[in-house]
């Protein structure tokens, strides 16, 4: 026993060492690897920076949104008292962190419906009613009313021509020749937009407007539409063919016979909102890189996944920064903006009003809108055009910055369109390179997405997409964590990058994605660590 007892204790000392010996080699083959030519990863030299850019300091921003939608009916949409306090406290925060944010003031055409519309035939018995958003929709901009009158048919083609965009239906003020005062207008959808037609019938003595689809395969449901601004003081909804047909009573111009109920309340006016913009002091303003997330919410809630998810990492992000006394190379530009969830609003008024020598000096957009789904998938904008249309000269290089940092953390990503329904829009649009991350909205989670991501295939990414319950408890804790990581990362890349994004070389004195050498910042060692 005592022979075996040693015997197994030298057992046990050459183990050790062997163990020894093997960890000495790893690190010396770690020290050699830059020197071996290894491939760099990219991530390293922002380590330090996403360590101190946390989960945790972006909800306490969300839980701040969600506190002031509690207290402001739900919402925190641009023209409300919900949006400006948001705005207010982004302004608070990022002033106490040292930046000198501005408001930038625009008007912007307002609307909301303030009731649940009603859409009934009243020339049977019992009343006919149809039901909102299965049957009918309130146009965008309609005005209030409550009006029981005779339809009056509006030069319509029933059936319809072949082709779409056939009828020419309240297109010419000359299609209300005769049209009797006070009745509501029966139009179909057609060549000209839901505005001329609504301001014809309007001009004409309308009490209201029922504008239905076309009637051709794939335009025969309700018509969910927008008048484009403000300016109509009767109701105007869309409603479908079948309907439309129904009441039209197989006349084409002139009283049907038929009547309706239709009422609408909603507020439609222009209003004033803001962009909130705050940059850093240091970097060089012909190399300015903008980080910009939509600030606001729809009416019908608080957005605190579209986009809370966005403006608090982009808020976490800008504080870290400045509490780290970080030095840019390049100029971080900070911006929320006012108004998307009506167009775009926000970031379009703010590229409009750039001077060519100001949209010169912007090196990229950054735009980080929903990062947060409930079921989501790490999706990176498709800068080089893989899934649809390229974006403009550097764009991909930006989504290799993305799609390499997810590769050094063992992510899967996969891109996503630039679809013009985010604030990457309008920098696009004038030339100027953009990417950034989305995790989804209403789209529906493929079975292979399930197996890669996780989650729940056939269901959406964000099932309370612009519903009421995109509250603080609607977001992945684990995507919303990756992806503001992804963020921190590229934020500090695009901060420190001497080249143009279209060459995509690592920053100077940082490991990455195109070369570089090794990490020497001074200030900041801890990056390595």
């Amino acid at each position: 026993m005592r022979v075996d007892f040693l015997r197994q204790g030298r057992r046990k000392l050459r183990t050790g060492a062997i163990l020894t010996s093997l960890f000495l080699i790893v690190v010396l083959m770690g020290a050699l690897a830059p020197a071996l030519g290894a491939k760099p990863d990219p991530s390293d030299f922002s380590r330090g920076f996403r360590k101190a850019v946390t989960v945790s300091g972006a909800q306490e921003h969300r839980a701040a949104l969600q506190a002031i939608a509690d207290a402001n009916e739900g919402t925190r949409a641009s023209g409300t008292a919900g949006y400006d306090q948001s705005a207010q406290y982004v302004y608070e925060r990022l002033e106490a962190a040292g930046y000198s944010p501005e408001f930038q003031t625009f008007e912007f055409p307002f609307y909301r419906e303030l009731s649940t519309p009603v859409f009934e035939r009243t020339d049977v018995e019992p009343d006919k009613s149809y039901a909102p958003g299965t049957d009918f929709a309130t146009m965008t901009y309609s005005g209030s009313g409550n009006v029981t009158a005779a339809v009056s048919a509006v030069d319509l083609i029933i059936p319809p021509g072949a082709a779409a965009n056939t009828s020419t239906s309240g297109c010419e003020t000359s299609d209300f020749a005769g049209f009797a005062a006070g009745s509501i207008a029966l139009i179909q959808r057609g060549t000209c937009t839901f505005a001329i037609k609504a301001t014809n019938a309007q001009t004409a003595g309308a009490s209201a407007v029922v504008i239905f689809n076309e009637g051709q395969p794939g335009r025969t449901g309700v018509v969910a539409g927008t008048l484009g601004a403000p300016g109509y003081d009767i109701p105007v909804i869309g409603t479908t063919f079948a309907i439309g047909n129904e009441l039209s009573n197989s006349v084409l111009n002139g009283l049907t016979g038929t009547e309706a109920h239709v009422k609408t309340e909603t507020e439609s006016e222009i209003r004033e909102t803001v962009n909130v913009i705050a940059e850093t002091a240091t970097g060089d303003p012909n190399r300015t890189v903008v980080i910009g997330a939509h600030l606001d919410s729809v009416i019908a809630g608080p957005g605190l996944q579209d986009n809370g998810t966005g403006s608090a990492g982009n808020l976490e992000i800008a504080e870290t920064f400045a509490a780290q006394d970080r030095v840019a190379s390049n100029r971080l530009r900070f911006i929320w903006f006012g108004a998307e969830e009506l167009g775009l609003l926000g970031s379009r008024y703010y590229v409009d009003n750039l001077s060519q020598a100001e949209r010169d000096q912007i090196l990229l957009n950054l735009n980080f809108d929903m990062i947060g789904s409930p079921n989501f998938v790490r999706f990176v904008y498709d800068g080089d055009g893989t899934t649809g249309p390229a974006g403009p000269p550097g764009s991909g290089s930006i989504e290799d910055v993305f799609v390499d940092y997810f590769d050094s953390q063992g992510l899967a990503s996969e891109p996503t369109p630039f679809n013009g329904r985010s604030d990457y829009g309008p920098f696009i649009a004038v030339g100027i390179p953009a990417g950034g991350l989305f995790t989804g909205a209403e789209g529906i989670k493929t079975p292979a997405q399930a197996v890669t991501y996780g989650g729940t295939a056939g269901t959406a990414y964000d099932p309370c997409y612009h519903q009421a319950c995109d509250t603080f408890a609607n977001l992945s804790l684990t995507g919303f964590d990756q992806m503001l990581d992804a963020a921190a990362h590229a934020t500090l890349f695009f901060s420190k990058t001497k080249s143009n994004v279209d060459t995509n070389t690592a920053p100077v004195g940082a490991t990455g994605t195109g070369g570089g050498g090794g990490l020497h910042d001074e200030a900041h060692e801890q990056d390595a660590s």
